[in-house]
């Protein structure tokens, strides 16, 4: 069992853990997004906030950005390989959140 000097529970829910971190990860499960595409599928998020959530984690190599100098410009985010071992976790998530929806509080 690891100190909790270098828990890796902790490790972990740092670079996961934020207002949009987890729900970003989740949607880029599903494939390459677009920043526009975030923003539409991860409510309530501001720009500002999602930006810098993003930034954090291409930072934290869980993600990576690709831009295209084209007309118009954009950006396309998708699943380092480092993040992309987080997969199974987030389907443990999922199957527990299914398992017990009628339990769980309403947001």
């Amino acid at each position: 069992m690891a100190n909790e000097d270098n828990c890796p529970v902790e490790a972990t829910l740092e670079l996961i853990g934020g207002k949009y971190k987890a729900l970003i990860l989740w949607h880029l499960s599903q494939g390459i997004l677009r920043f526009s595409e975030l923003r539409q599928v991860i409510k309530g998020a501001t720009p500002k906030m999602l930006t810098q959530q993003l930034r954090e984690l291409e930072a934290n190599g869980l993600i990576t950005r690709r831009q295209f100098n084209e007309i118009p410009p954009h950006v396309e985010y998708s699943f380092s390989p480092m993040g992309r071992d987080l997969l199974p976790v987030f389907y443990a998530i999922m199957c527990w959140g299914f398992k017990h929806e009628k339990d769980l509080p309403k947001s």
